[in-house]
C-alpha cells in the first residue's frame, strides 16, 4: 500500500512539473522548481515518518501476537508434558506392580517345582500312592455330599466278606451300596508313555500296564460286588486324569473288560460327574418313596381346609346376623328416642293449656276441678 502511494505521489509531482513548464514563464521556472523540491522533500520526510510510525506499530503488534502465541504454545506444551508425565508415572507404577506380581509368581513356581519333586518322590512308593488316592477320593466325596455325611457314604467301610473298600456309597433301593476303590498304576504307565526309551520296552510296559489294570478290575469285582449286599456294579477311581485319558484314547480293550466286570473306571473329573448324577437319582428315589405320604398329607390338608371353610361360612353368617340385629336395635332406639321427644313436647303444650283455663275461671269466679 505504501509503495502505491509513493508512485502516485511521484506521478503527481511529474504532472505538476510538466504543467509548470507549460503555464509559467521561464523566469519563474527556477523559483518554482526550488519550491517544488522543498515541498517534495517535506512530503517525502512526512511520508518517511508516517511509514516509520506504521512499521513500528506493525512490529509492536506483531511482537505482541507472537508473544501471545508463544505463551499459548508454552502453556500447551507444559500441559502436555504434565499429562505425559502423569501417564508415564502410572505406567511406571503398573510396571512395578507387574514386576512384583512376576516375582511372586516366580516364587510360587519355585515352590511348585519343589512340591512337584516332593510329589514325585512320594508317588514312587505304592503305599504313598494309595494314601494319595484315598485322600483325593475323600475330598471329592466331601465336596459332593458334605463332610462326614455317614448317611450317604463311609470311608474304609468293612464288608461281611472281610474286605474293606475305600468308600461305600449308600444309595436307596434298588441301587443299594456301591463300592468305590482307588487304584494308581503308575510305574508301567510312565514307561509306556516315555518316548525316550526303547520301543520294545515301551511295548512290554504296555502289556504290563494292561495286566495291572485288569488285575485291579478283577480285585474290585470280586471283593466289592457282593450279591445281596451291594449293587451289582462298582467304581474304580484313578486319581490321575492323564492315566484315565490314556486308557480311553488308546486302550479300548481295558474299557471293554471293565464293562464285562461291571466296574466303571473314573477319574477325579468323571467321578464328580458320576456322583452328581447318583445324587440326583437318589433324590428322585427318595421323592418317589415319600410321594404317597405326601399325597396322603395333602388329602388330610384338603379335609382340614374344607372344615375350615365350613366354619368360616358359619362364622360369617353369624356375623351378618349380629350385624343385622345391631342395625334393628339401632332403628328401635331411634324410634324410642323420637317417642320420648314427642311425649316431652306434648306435656309442655298441656301445661300451657291448663294455665289459660285457670285464668279464665279466676276471672269469672268459677271453681273447676280438673
Amino acid at each position: 500500500m505504501e509503495y502505491v502511494l509513493l508512485a502516485l505521489l511521484i506521478v503527481s509531482i511529474v504532472l505538476n512539473v510538466i504543467s509548470l513548464f507549460k503555464n509559467i514563464n521561464e523566469s519563474h521556472i527556477t523559483e518554482r522548481l526550488g519550491k517544488l523540491e522543498t515541498s517534495f522533500v517535506r512530503e517525502i520526510g512526512t511520508f518517511k515518518n508516517d511509514m516509520n510510525n506504521e512499521l513500528h506499530n506493525d512490529f509492536d503488534k506483531l511482537n505482541e501476537k507472537i508473544e501471545n502465541k508463544l505463551n499459548l504454545i508454552n502453556d500447551k506444551v507444559n500441559e502436555r508434558l504434565d499429562q505425559n508425565f502423569e501417564k508415564t508415572n502410572k505406567t511406571f507404577q503398573n510396571v512395578l506392580e507387574r514386576l512384583s506380581k512376576i516375582d511372586e509368581a516366580q516364587k510360587k513356581i519355585d515352590n511348585l517345582s519343589t512340591d512337584i519333586v516332593s510329589l514325585q518322590s512320594v508317588l514312587t512308593d505304592k503305599k504313598s500312592r494309595g494314601i494319595f488316592g484315598e485322600v483325593n477320593l475323600k475330598h471329592i466325596m466331601s465336596n459332593v455330599f458334605g463332610e462326614n455325611n455317614d448317611k450317604i457314604y463311609k470311608l474304609q467301610y468293612p464288608f461281611s466278606n472281610g474286605t474293606i473298600v475305600d468308600c461305600a456309597l449308600f444309595a436307596p433301593e434298588p441301587l443299594g451300596i456301591i463300592g468305590i476303590d482307588s487304584k494308581f498304576p503308575l510305574e508301567n504307565y510312565e514307561l509306556m508313555v516315555d518316548k525316550n526309551i526303547d520301543e520294545n520296552k515301551r511295548k512290554e510296559a504296555t502289556k504290563l500296564f494292561k495286566n495291572d489294570m485288569k488285575k485291579h478290575i478283577d480285585a474290585i469285582s470280586s471283593k466289592y460286588i457282593i450279591k445281596g449286599v451291594t449293587n451289582d456294579q462298582a467304581i474304580l477311581f484313578l486319581p490321575a486324569e492323564a492315566i484315565f485319558a490314556e486308557i480311553n484314547a488308546y486302550h479300548q480293550d481295558i474299557i471293554d473288560y471293565s464293562y464285562s466286570k461291571k466296574v466303571w473306571i473314573t477319574s477325579p473329573t468323571t467321578l464328580i460327574s458320576t456322583l452328581t448324577t447318583l445324587q440326583i437319582i437318589m433324590k428322585n428315589i427318595e421323592r418317589d418313596k415319600y410321594a404317597s405320604i405326601i399325597q396322603k398329607e395333602l388329602g388330610l390338608l384338603s379335609e382340614e381346609f374344607s372344615r375350615y371353610k365350613d366354619r368360616w361360612d358359619k362364622l360369617s353368617r353369624s356375623i351378618e346376623s349380629v350385624s343385622k340385629d345391631v342395625k334393628e336395635i339401632h332403628t328401635t332406639t331411634d324410634k324410642i328416642t323420637k317417642r320420648f321427644n314427642s311425649i316431652n313436647q306434648v306435656e309442655m303444650e298441656k301445661l300451657d293449656y291448663e294455665e289459660e283455663w285457670d285464668n279464665i275461671f279466676i276471672h269469672f269466679n268459677i271453681d273447676y276441678d280438673y
